[in-house]
Formats: structure tokens, sequence, C-alpha cells
């Protein structure tokens, strides 16, 4: 091949590679352009979204203030329906107390004949008073909710003649085990049983009725008649029993069918609550020796057994609350004093807060002037206002 030959083909060559060049660097230059599109249209994009992105978080920020705003003005009104509805209970307390509902006495006749025939066979054996106590109930004065224990119905007090501030507590209506707590406090703040010491009981009891005196405790049998066992709690043995002298018991308040017999004690000492099968309507009430648990002296009192809940005696005077099938305010509507030093029209209709459900039991404390109540699972005292008798 000749020289002209090669530089012509290296001619050729040479502007076949410029051509080439040329060709890729329009290619690039195409691709930066269209890379160039993208990242202004992503930009765009970028720059929209910022801007909607601030405008829903000021949205969303303007929602919450005002969200706030309604919160508060939610809560401001609760706290001030709540103050409503505690004044308008108050005053329907007052209303009730001025204008008392008629005790839920069903008058019956040959009932009445009755008893003015009991009346007239006893009436010198008036009841002798032990003490010199002249007080009634005159309002509660104060509620406090201690805490939730144990079972619906139950029965929790102290010692009502000593001055141990031992708590005893009694779960359930019917079992063999007391839980003894060494004081208040351990029974508030603690809501396990591992702070109590237990006692088992000889023979396990029925009913909400118990009572513990002057070391003792007074509890009634669960099985066979009707008896009421004396236990000593410090040496755990049983000192006495007797079997109650009514036939044909039945449940002594009509809103609590597993109590027979509610033992209570007051400033004159040892009292039993009963009813039977002979005068169904009404309570019977029996004054007891604490020392040999023989009866001394029993009234057929004028007190319903329907719609009561819960009794207590109190310087010689039985006391009844009342409830309704469905649980409202219970309050106190029948009073008999055994001494006949209490005129009627002055006993007090003592209203108790409606919180929770009805009261299983209520154990009246003469040392401290206050009730310790069971009410639904919740442990309750009542601090009572005091008055003196206006006689008859």
């Amino acid at each position: 091949m000749g020289p002209w030959r090669c530089l012509l083909l290296l001619l050729l060559l040479a502007a076949a590679l410029r051509a080439q060049q040329q060709q890729f660097m329009e290619y690039v230059e195409r691709r930066l352009a269209l890379l160039e599109e993208r990242i202004s249209q992503w930009h765009d994009q970028s720059s929209r979204y910022s801007t909607e992105l601030r405008d829903f978080k000021n949205q969303v920020l303007g929602m919450l203030e005002t969200a706030e705003k309604e919160r508060e003005a939610l809560r401001s009104e609760a706290e001030g329906t709540a103050v409503r509805v505690d004044r308008l209970e108050r005053e329907v307390d007052y209303l009730e107390t001025q204008n008392p509902a008629p005790p839920c006495v069903e008058v019956d006749e040959t009932l009445m004949e009755k008893q003015v025939a009991i009346a007239k066979q006893r009436k010198n054996e008036k009841y002798t008073k032990l003490t010199d106590c002249s007080d009634t109930i005159a309002s509660v004065r104060a509620m406090k909710i201690l805490k939730r224990f144990g079972s619906t119905s139950g029965l929790w007090t102290k010692d009502a003649a000593g001055n141990s501030e031992k708590i005893y507590v009694f779960d359930g209506t019917a079992n063999d085990t007391v839980y003894v707590f060494p004081r208040m406090r351990e029974f508030t703040l603690f809501s396990a049983t591992r702070k109590a010491a237990r006692i088992k009981l000889p023979y396990p009891w029925v009913g909400t009725g118990h009572l513990v005196y002057d070391g003792h405790l007074y509890y009634i049998r669960q099985q066979g008649p009707f008896q009421v066992i004396k236990f000593n709690l410090a040496n755990k043995t049983v000192v006495d029993s007797s079997v109650f002298p009514a036939e044909e018991q039945i449940p002594v308040f009509g809103l609590s069918p597993f109590t027979y017999i509610e033992m209570a004690a007051d400033e004159e000492g040892l009292w039993a609550i009963y009813a039977t099968k002979e005068n169904e309507k009404n309570i019977c009430l029996a004054k007891l020796d604490p020392t040999s648990l023989d009866i001394e002296q029993m009234w057929d009192t004028p007190c319903p057994r329907e719609n009561a809940e819960g009794a207590f005696v109190v310087c010689g005077a039985l006391h009844v609350a009342y409830n309704t099938r469905l649980p409202s305010r219970s309050r106190v509507q029948c009073v008999f004093d055994v001494s006949g030093t209490l005129a009627p029209e002055d006993a007090s209709l003592v209203y108790f807060p409606k919180r929770y459900g009805s009261h299983s039991s209520m154990k009246y404390s003469p040392r401290e002037r206050q009730i310790y109540a069971w009410d639904d699972g919740y442990q309750i005292i009542y601090r009572m206002e005091m008055k003196k008798k206006l006689e008859v």
C-alpha cells in the first residue's frame, strides 16, 4: 500500500471518530438536559410538598389548640355539674328530712291488738337501764370510705367494749376464718391479707350478724339450730354456747336473707336482733347477759322486716335501716326504745348517703360513736352526731 493510501485511510478514520464524538456529545447533552428537567420538576414538587406540609402542620396545631380549649371547657363544665349534683343531693336530703316518707308499717289490727295485750302484760316489766346514757342519734356527721376488700357482703368491726385497735374482718356470709389486722393503718394501706393474722374458728359461721365484745367473739354457727357461740379471742377456745330460744326463725332483715341473728352492742351491753315465723312481719329484740348468754328480756318491736337491710342499738334504742330492692340511699326509718325514754316524734330519721349498693352489716361502736358498715364490698365509717333524748 502506498503512502497516499495510508494517509487517506487515516483521514477517513479521523473523520469517522469526529462524527462519533459529536454524536456522543450530543447524546450526553440530551441526557443532561433531561436530568436538569427532572431535577427542576423534583425541586418544584418538593417545594410544593413543603408548602402543603407546613400548611397541614399549621392546621393540626390549630385543631389541637381548639381541642385543648374544648377539653378545658368540658372539664370546667364537669366540675360545675359535680358541684350542682352534690348541691342537689344535699337539697334532696334536706327535703326528705323535712318531708320524710311514711314508715313502711302495714296496719294490722290483729297485730295491734296483740301488741296492746303484750304491753298491758308488761307494763310492770319496764326495762331498768344499767347506765345513764341519754343520747340518741341526730344525724350522720361525716362519712369515710376506707377501701374495697373481699366479697360484696361481709362484716368488719372493732371490739365494741375494749380499747383494742384491732380490726376484725369477716369476708362473705359463710366461712370459718376471721382476718385480724393490728391497726386501722394496716387494714387501709394493704390490699392483700398478708398483714393480717388468721383465726380459724372451730365451727363455720353464717350471716353477717357477728360481734366482737370485751375480748370475745359472739358468732352464729352455720349448721344445726341457730346457736350463738362465745369464742375467746385470746386463747382461741369456745367459752360458751347457747341455742337461741326462738322457734322457726326467719331472716331478720328482708334485704339480707343470709342473717338470722344480728348481735349488737351499745352502752347498755349485749343485744340480739332476730325474727320468728310467729311474728314474721316485725323484728324482735332481746337483751343478753354477755357472761352466760342468758336472755334477760325480750321485746316484739313495731319495726317491720320488709325492706330492712340492717340494724344497731344505741343507748337502749333499736335503730333499723331500710332501703329498696333496687339499692338507693339507706335511712333509719324505725326506732324502738326499750326504756320508753325516747319520744317517737323525737327520733331522727337518719339518712346514709347513697354510694354503691346496700349495707350487708352495720356495727355501732359505743366507744367511738361511729358505725362500721360494709356496702357492696366497700368498708365505710359513719361518724354520728348525737343529741339528748327528750323524755316522754
